[in-house]
């Protein structure tokens, strides 16, 4: 059978067939991803948002990328400060990813964290800093994809002579061993709740 018609022979996949946002959500949710929270200071105020939307892209110049809802409160401001950090989260920082990952409070109300040499904020004992500079952005749909050219990264993947494991989301939870374990926030909310920012 051609190629072609075996695609055409599955339930919505005919030829101008589109899935609707809903069923999207639902495939899209067997992709595991990393959590982050990408942070940047504008007009010395720190800000942030969660993200589960990012990718390294080239080596030679370094680039990475991560996606941004275009009705989120704190991507506009990261993209006119112009450097961000990427903060990889470790697996027991839910906490973190919850409090980024809601539009409701101040995000960095009480917490603890510290400017960079590149003059991002870092968040505390996160697995992975990627400090860089937004270099092109590109309108997809509902959301942008950012660009970022590297300036440096920092690894604090092992503690006390062990390697630490990264937080994981998998079908609409964290890890990929807990079946029975809460639905997390909604990654395809709007505005700054977590993975859109």
């Amino acid at each position: 059978m051609p190629a072609d018609r075996a695609l055409t022979d599955q339930p919505g996949t005919a030829p101008g067939d589109t899935p609707d946002p809903a069923e999207f959500r639902k495939a899209m949710a067997e992709f595991a991803t990393g959590v982050t929270v990408v942070t940047a200071l504008d007009g010395g105020e720190a800000v942030g948002f969660a993200c589960q939307s990012f990718a390294s892209v080239s080596l030679e110049p370094p680039l990475i990328l991560f996606c941004a809802d275009v009705r989120g409160r704190s991507w506009p401001r990261i993209r006119s400060a112009g450097r961000f950090c990427v903060n990889v989260l470790a697996e027991e920082q839910r906490d973190l990813c919850e409090r980024f990952g809601s539009s409701r409070g101040a995000k960095f109300d009480g917490l603890d964290w510290d400017v960079s040499p590149w003059g991002t904020p870092v968040l505390r004992d996160v697995l992975l800093c990627v400090h860089a500079v937004v270099h092109g952005v590109h309108r997809a749909g509902d959301h942008e994809v950012v660009i970022g050219r590297v300036l440096g990264v920092e690894r604090h993947d092992v503690r006390d002579g062990a390697w630490r494991r990264p937080m994981v989301f998998f079908r609409s939870r964290f890890g990929i061993n807990e079946p029975d374990a809460p639905i997390a926030p909604d990654p395809w909310g709007v505005g700054d709740r977590w993975g859109w920012g």
